[in-house]
């Protein structure tokens, strides 16, 4: 393409016709043909018009901010009076890297085509009438309303709001006869990528591209430290921009949970708590409520206090139609004697004081429940999970063993463990919540833990006496 561009300038007749050309015209016109003269392969526009979505992921450094760029004021010029949207995971991301940044529109494209900069509104005019509106991802619902031809999506898997960000982008890239979305990204196993991944050649077209593409460009120092990555599975996702297992780059591994064996009998419980993550979201579907059920129990004598998860369920369902369905959960027995060695009551239910929960609390407080508020304070939700994942690291959470696939959980632990093994990846993170948050208050009653408890005979002599430590269960 370069190439025939390159001929026509050099057309004579061309030429006289293009001197009569406006200012505008030509600085566009020789702009874009400076950079389709360098541009490396996989940052050229895909050829036909079947395609709506060009998903470039490429490794850090591959050039996807330069390209997409590129190919925005060029649409926004050849396209006079269209609106255009970018978007990335922070206002501060779209006006520094996407606008402002060495490889932003402002500075690929002819300043002569800049009719105005307003920065306070993100908005970017063209000469020619045609408008690019930053809109960061952290706020999705500044998405409703505003409607364009197309879009730019920066660091698409990096977006903290991905899904509702998403589909609100969808509603609004609606002008035109075709609209084109560029969503550019080094790869997060993130659902939605893996899913546009995999309609490459329906309505998505795909591109791949490694940080080896463009090495020539990067600051020698940058290749000597992401080089170094080369090898790893961290290096096959930010190199060579490969969309790893979601439970590959997940905080907690399957490994790490035990299996208690399909054959031996399921021992008797200590306490028994049911831990609840209600659904908070405005949506017009409604993300999940889960609840997980962690049994107390002593696996042997040379073995510490563990859990074992005996329940677990996910459902659409809030408050005001979760108060009997938890009401009705609180009145199980966990195991028999047939089963789980002797039938074990409900002794704690954990809800999360925050929205529904709130409201939910205060009702099975007076229906005489044994209800319990947890509060994670300024605690994120990844980091919640890091707070008690040692315990499941060292062999402390324990998951019934399948009947019929041996070394296997059971059938109903599946969505279980794909969710907290893919967090922070996962869709949705509610059996992440209540695990975490369950797991951290048995830690701080006593229960379990993993540090050893010293023998207080190694250190008191018979006739001394011994002091109770004030802060055990």
């Amino acid at each position: 393409m370069a190439s025939k561009l390159a001929q026509k300038l050099l057309d004579p007749a061309f030429q006289r016709e293009y001197a009569a050309y406006p200012p505008e015209h030509r600085a566009a016109f020789e702009a874009r043909v400076a950079w389709l003269k360098k541009a490396h392969a996989h940052q050229i526009l895909p050829a036909g018009d079947w395609w709506s979505i060009w998903l470039l992921l490429a490794g850090r450094g591959a050039g996807k901010t330069r390209t997409a760029a590129e190919q925005v004021w060029w649409w926004a010029w050849t396209q006079p009076n269209t609106r255009w949207l970018v978007s990335a995971p922070t206002s501060g991301d779209v006006r520094g890297t996407c606008f402002e940044g060495d490889s932003g529109i402002l500075n690929v494209m002819p300043k002569i085509l800049l009719a105005d900069y307003n920065k306070s509104l993100a908005e970017i005019v063209l000469t020619n009438g045609s408008l690019i509106k930053g809109i960061p991802a952290s706020e999705p619902e500044r998405f409703r309303g505003p409607q364009f031809h197309g879009a730019w999506l920066d660091e698409l898997a990096a977006w903290e709001y991905l899904d509702d960000a998403w589909d609100q982008i969808q509603f609004g890239v609606r002008l035109g006869k075709r609209t084109t979305i560029i969503a550019s990204t080094t790869p997060r196993p993130k659902d939605l990528i893996v899913s546009l991944a995999d309609r490459d050649g329906e309505d998505v077209y795909l591109t791949t591209a490694s940080t080896y593409a463009n090495l020539d460009n990067l600051a020698p120092s940058f290749r000597d430290q992401i080089l170094q990555y080369e090898g790893t599975r961290l290096g096959d996702q930010e190199i060579h921009a490969s969309i790893l297992s979601s439970e590959d780059t997940g905080i907690v591994k399957r490994s790490w949970f035990k299996l208690w064996g399909a054959e031996k009998p399921l021992p008797q419980f200590e306490y028994v708590v049911q831990s609840y993550d209600c659904a908070t979201s405005t949506r017009t579907q409604a993300d999940p409520t889960a609840c997980v059920v962690l049994g107390v129990f002593k696996p042997s004598e040379d073995k510490g206090m563990s859990v074992m998860l005996i329940d677990c369920w996910s459902e659409r369902i809030q408050y005001p139609e979760l108060r009997p369905k938890v009401i009705s959960e609180s009145e199980e027995i966990y195991g028999d004697e047939n089963e789980f060695g002797n039938g074990k009551k409900v002794d704690l239910i954990l809800i999360e004081d925050k929205s529904a929960g709130i409201v939910l609390l205060q009702d099975l407080q007076r229906a005489g429940l044994p209800v319990r508020s947890y509060n994670p304070g300024n605690a994120d939700k990844t980091m919640r999970l890091n707070i008690v994942s040692p315990l499941i690291a060292r062999g402390r959470v324990y998951l019934p063993e399948s009947t019929v696939n041996p070394g296997c959980a059971r059938d109903w632990c599946d969505a279980f463990l794909s969710q907290v093994c893919s967090f922070p990846d996962s869709k949705h993170d509610d059996y992440v919540d209540a695990l975490s948050q369950a797991l951290r208050v048995l830690r701080d009653m006593g229960f379990v833990n993993i540090d050893p408890v010293a023998d207080p005979d190694l250190y008191y002599a018979d006739d001394r006496p011994k002091r109770d430590n004030p802060y055990a269960a």
